[in-house]
C-alpha cells in the first residue's frame, strides 16, 4: 500500500496524520500532507524592512522561499539555533514557505476522537488558527491550522484567493 493510498485510507476512517514539532517547551502539529519537506537551518538572507517573525528567504532548488521563525511569531523566548534546529519546507495554495522549529519530533496518527477544541484563551496565536488539543498517552499536542495561520494578515506571505 502507497503512503498516498493509506493516507486517504485514514482520513476515510477520521485519523489525520501529523508532523510534530517542539517551540520551547510546546509541542506542535500540522497536517502532514502540508510538509512538502524538513531541512537543516541554514542562515537565510535577509530581506529590508521583512517583520521581525521573517528570517529572510532561501534558494531552495530555484524556488525563492521565505523563512518564518515561529519561536519569533509565537511570542517564545529566543532559543539558540543548533543542531536541532530545523525548518520545515511547506506547500501552502501553491505557495512554499519555510518555518522554523526548535526540533522535529515524529508524525503521529490521531484518530478524531483523541482531539479536543482549544480552550478559549488569549494567546500569541489567533485561535482560528488552532484546530484543537490532541492526547496521545502524556503528550499534549497543539494543532495548528498551518495554512489559515501562514495566510493570516499580518503574515503577508500567502493570500487568501490564491
Amino acid at each position: 500500500m502507497s503512503v498516498m493510498e493509506k493516507s486517504a485510507e485514514t482520513t476515510a476512517l477520521g485519523a489525520r496524520e501529523y508532523l510534530t514539532f517542539r517551540l520551547d517547551q510546546e509541542e506542535y502539529g500540522i497536517d502532514i500532507l502540508k510538509v512538502q519537506e524538513i531541512r537543516g537551518y541554514e542562515p537565510p538572507t535577509r530581506i529590508a524592512n521583512a517583520p521581525p517573525f521573517i528570517k529572510g528567504v532561501v534558494n531552495l532548488r530555484g524556488t525563492i522561499v521565505p523563512i518564518v521563525d515561529m519561536r519569533i511569531k509565537f511570542n517564545c523566548a529566543q532559543a539558540d539555533y543548533n543542531t536541532f534546529t530545523v525548518v520545515i519546507i511547506l506547500n501552502l495554495r501553491q505557495r512554499v514557505v519555510g518555518i522554523v522549529v526548535d526540533s522535529v519530533s515524529d508524525v503521529m496518527e490521531l484518530a478524531a476522537g483523541s482531539v479536543r477544541a482549544a480552550p478559549d484563551i488569549e494567546s500569541a496565536i489567533d485561535n482560528s488558527c488552532i484546530l484543537g488539543l490532541g492526547s496521545v498517552g502524556e503528550r499534549m499536542l497543539i494543532l495548528l491550522d498551518i495554512e489559515k495561520l501562514m495566510s493570516s494578515e499580518d503574515m503577508g506571505l500567502v493570500t487568501a484567493d490564491e
